[in-house]
């Protein structure tokens, strides 16, 4: 039980930090590089600002500052929880997916980054 209990404590300690310190107000958090060099959206662009909102219970602003980095709180929170249960069991917790379902994830992390960069994506956009 001592690995997933030290991967919540990272992930906790990581989450109370942006919880306290505002992504929104500059001067905390260096800028995206892409953003800055290209003007264009990563994936992960509005991720803390998103985490920031998660942390303080409010959800839309949450999807609306980075909708993948939402779902992506609710798969982590689903494996930890399978990974705890298997480590009380004394079972190991293997996550084996097939390469279609990785080349599916990020075909679709793909069309989040190009949509929330044209004109009609804005509402994916921070």
């Amino acid at each position: 039980m001592a690995a997933p209990a030290a991967a919540l404590a990272s992930v906790a300690a990581a989450f109370a930090y942006v919880g306290s310190v505002d992504p929104n107000e500059p001067g905390h958090y260096p800028a995206c590089p892409l953003l800055t060099y290209t003007g264009l959206l990563c994936p992960g662009c509005g991720g803390l600002r998103s985490a920031h909102a998660f942390i303080h219970g409010d959800l839309p602003t949450a999807l609306g500052a980075n909708a993948a980095a939402v779902v992506g709180y609710g798969v982590f929170a689903v494996v930890w929880t399978l990974w705890l249960i298997r480590s009380v069991q004394g079972r190991e917790l293997r996550v084996s997916l097939a390469p279609g379902w990785w080349w599916t994830l990020g075909g679709v992390l793909l069309v989040f980054s190009v949509v929330r960069n044209l004109p009609f994506g804005t509402a994916l956009a921070p």
